[in-house]
């Protein structure tokens, strides 16, 4: 049984472990489980819903070859961050994915992808590395999900969409068929994209327009 390893212990990884929980109920054991973090945010042992801090990074350098790891944050920069951390230390990534989610065997995936309860994805699909796919969302056939792109809850993705580097999708975001998202681009909640959008940019409404851009260091 595989050690897993969760980065951080706030909300977002805190439903990657409900993600654990589901896979365990529905059959697929795995050993130890706990979280990664730096010792300002809790010291080793401390228990967050019932799973311990296992340690910080220098607890990750020295046990990299016991443990997978997985990013339980939800911005992508910031998730970006954390595990070129994660890699110095020698880390190995795993993916973890919902057993009511709904996956054809058309799909090629990275490493260290979360996929929640109740998402829908279809064929000739490709996701990235460090991909977090959040609760009912849909990604139609041959979209791509590039590297730390994000889903909020509900996102909707078309056909033939293509997601660059760290795009955040809002929660009830739709994106039609054929468009592009640039890079570290973000939709704001509720908006429908029917043009391709920017990189580095932040668009909101029905239709998504260019509200501001983005400076990413």
């Amino acid at each position: 049984m595989q050690k897993f390893a969760i980065i951080g212990a706030g909300g977002c990884a805190r439903e990657v472990v409900d993600i654990f929980d589901a896979c365990k109920d529905a059959g697929q054991n795995y050993g130890e489980l706990g979280y990664l973090v730096d010792a300002q945010y809790g010291l080793p042992g401390t228990l967050i819903n019932d799973k311990p801090i296992l340690g910080d990074f220098n607890w990750l350098s020295r046990h990299a070859f016991e443990f997978q790891v997985i990013c339980g944050v939800g911005d992508p920069l910031l998730r970006k961050q954390l595990i070129a951390r994660a890699r110095d230390c020698g880390a190995r990534f795993g993916n973890i994915i919902h057993p009511s989610a709904i996956l054809t065997r058309h799909i090629v995936m990275g490493e260290g992808i979360v996929i929640a309860a109740g998402c829908i994805l279809t064929n000739l699909i490709h996701i990235g590395n460090h991909v977090h796919v959040n609760l009912d969302c849909t990604i139609s056939h041959d979209a791509v999900l590039a590297d730390f792109a994000t889903l909020a809850p509900g996102a909707h993705i078309s056909g033939y969409v293509t997601l660059g580097d760290g795009c955040y999708i809002g929660t009830g975001a739709n994106i039609i068929d054929r468009k592009t998202v640039g890079a570290w681009s973000v939709v704001g909640a509720g908006s429908v994209v029917i043009t391709d959008v920017p990189p580095y940019s932040t668009v909101a409404g029905s239709p998504a327009k260019v509200v501001k851009t983005r400076q990413i260091k």
